[in-house]
């Protein structure tokens, strides 16, 4: 492996992915190998070779590259620059279709493309869960859709009284949270129709909607004079700059420097 090379993986508090893994290679060539989960790629810069089952394959920057589990592939850089790359290892469980995999590995299909690199911004960002489960669910829907021929399909209607009962359950755990999966098990929804009807229904993402109120919460407790590392933890924030970065966002400033605005009695 080459002095450039840049690699950085972990294993998120998500359901289903086993590793996040980030790399940027020169002169590095993946020699054959095979994996026990699914492979999910994208390529930020550059472009890769690689030999899958037997047959050659390209992965670009517009595609999302999917490998199935068990197929032996290679990979190698096809410029002397070398590639940068992004890759989501998932459990087998997640997704089937490993024949179609085999065949078409190159998804040509900017929206999902588009998915799959917002969830590994949220996975990059500890405490945002709900937002990475949630996204995760939409990148695996449509890519058993590709694996299935069946892009396009009807994905069913909302469900007006679904969301207003996800609505109530974020309420009722604002500070402990709710992650998708318990959602849909208490619901008896699956997960891309519950987050699809919350989100057509308020106009408003599951996660978003908690973010904002956990913000409402922490003004009401800053408001009181707690301090803002005290009130990230006690509205469910990962830690204090969490909360900054969503109370900035939503409010316009630092949480502590809401506080110093607020005026004190006596």
């Amino acid at each position: 492996m080459d002095e450039e090379s840049d690699v950085r993986a972990w294993r998120p508090a998500v359901k289903g992915i086993e590793e996040v893994f980030h790399a940027r290679f020169v002169d590095y060539a993946y020699p054959r190998h095979t994996h026990d989960s699914w492979t999910l790629l994208i390529v930020d810069s550059g472009a890769i070779s690689y030999d899958l089952d037997g047959r050659e394959h390209g992965a670009m920057q517009q595609v999302v590259t999917v490998l199935p589990p068990h197929v032996p592939h290679d990979g190698r850089a096809v410029t002397a620059s070398g590639f940068r790359k992004r890759v989501l290892y998932l459990e087998r469980s997640m997704l089937d279709g490993v024949g179609s995999a085999v065949d078409t590995p190159a998804l040509r299909d900017a929206r999902l493309r588009d998915r799959v690199h917002a969830l590994h911004s949220a996975l990059a960002r500890p405490g945002d869960e709900l937002e990475a489960q949630s996204r995760l669910a939409f990148i695996l829907e449509r890519t058993q859709q590709h694996l299935r021929n069946s892009v396009g399909e009807s994905v069913g209607c909302v469900d007006s009284s679904l969301a207003r009962s996800l609505r109530d359950l974020i309420d009722s755990r604002i500070p402990i949270g709710v992650t998708l999966d318990q959602a849909a098990a208490v619901l008896h929804a699956e997960q891309t129709h519950l987050v699809r009807s919350f989100s057509r229904e308020f106009g408003i993402a599951p996660h978003r909607y908690l973010i904002s109120r956990r913000v409402q919460l922490a003004r009401k407790m800053l408001l009181c004079g707690q301090s803002p590392a005290a009130v990230a933890t006690a509205v469910g924030f990962h830690d204090q700059s969490h909360l900054n970065r969503h109370f900035t966002r939503l409010v316009g400033t630092t949480p502590a420097r809401f506080a110093r605005l607020t005026p004190r009695s006596g």
